[in-house]
This record gives structure tokens, sequence and C-alpha cells, in this order.
């Protein structure tokens, strides 16, 4: 899954980053929305989000590709497991090409400022919910997308600064709605 406004940029890979311990760490957004200052100015440059600044989970951790830590976050007061995706060419690789998503596991894309998001479906392979989520922390927007492997957009109604891709029906099946929070 991939932001659409950001389908043009460089596949580059970066150095491994320093992520969320997810045990005893509790970051407040309002720190993620001070430290992000600077948005996502022209050229299609992303900054990322000083947000996830230390090292997250324990030494098995590891995504379903094998390529990133994972870091417990809690939504609707349902604890998951969620990859981060927080620079252009991880958001633009989201989760292309996979076929399967294990349960109470998803993808937080984080960008450094709220606006209004689209995402497409090319070339992933499994039925996504997506909430998009303010810089509060507050799910503005839940929808559905099929594996249509297209660049059809799907876009938030409302501006978002954080996106969070689960199986789809997770959130109806665990009852989170808009105006449930995503707490880190």
């Amino acid at each position: 899954m991939v932001e659409g406004s950001t389908h043009e940029d460089a596949h580059t890979e970066r150095s491994p980053r320093v992520r969320l311990r997810a045990a005893g760490v509790c970051l407040t957004l309002a720190f993620a929305v001070a430290c992000g200052a600077g948005g996502e100015g022209g050229g299609g440059q992303d900054v990322p989000t000083p947000l996830l600044s230390q090292e997250a989970g324990s030494p098995g951790d590891s995504s379903p590709a094998g390529s990133s830590e994972l870091v417990v976050v809690r939504v609707g007061g349902h604890e998951i497991r969620v990859e981060i995706a927080d620079d252009s060419a991880e958001r633009e690789r989201g989760l292309m090409h996979r076929e399967s998503l294990p349960e109470n596991q998803g993808m937080l894309f984080v960008y450094a400022s709220p606006a209004t998001r689209s995402f497409w479906m090319r070339n992933t392979l499994i039925p996504l919910d997506i909430a998009f989520i303010d810089p509060d922390g507050v799910i503005v927007d839940i929808q559905q997308m099929q594996q249509t492997q297209t660049e059809e957009l799907t876009t938030s109604k409302f501006p978002a600064m954080y996106a969070l891709e689960m199986n789809l029906g997770w959130f109806e099946a665990n009852g989170v709605e808009v105006g449930e929070r995503l707490e880190f």
C-alpha cells in the first residue's frame, strides 16, 4: 500500500533507524507534532518525524517481510503490533507483495505534518482497512480497500498525520470507530 503522492520517489535504502522501545516508552503526539515541524514541502520530499526515536521490541521481533521491527501501540483500547513506514521509500513500498498479514498486526504510516492522504493498492495482494489519524491521535476516517492491485486512490476525508493499515474488517470486528485514539 502506498500513498499516491509519493509514488515517484526514488527507491533508495537507508541505514537502519532507531525505533520506539515497545515496553516502557510513552511519547505524546504533541511531542511528535512539535518535533516534526517543517512539514512535507515541495518536490515530494517527506521529512521523517522524530516520533520514533528509540529502539523497539525484542531481538526476535520482525515484520511480515522480515525487513522492519514491530512496535506495540494501542488503538481503541486494543494492543496491536505495527511496522513503521516513516520515510518516502517505506511508505511507497507499504504492504506491497505480501500474501498475508498476521492478526492484530499492521503498518503505521507516519508523516511530519497533517495533510489529505491518498493511498493505492498497486501490487497489494491482501484487502485492507485503513484508518486516517489526526495529529492528536484521533481516528478521523476509516475506509476499506480491496486488493484491486491498481492505482485507484483511496483518499482521507480529513487531514491526517498517520494512517494505519490492518486486515480488512479488523476495525469493525474490534469495535474501533472514528473518534477512537491511537496511543504510542
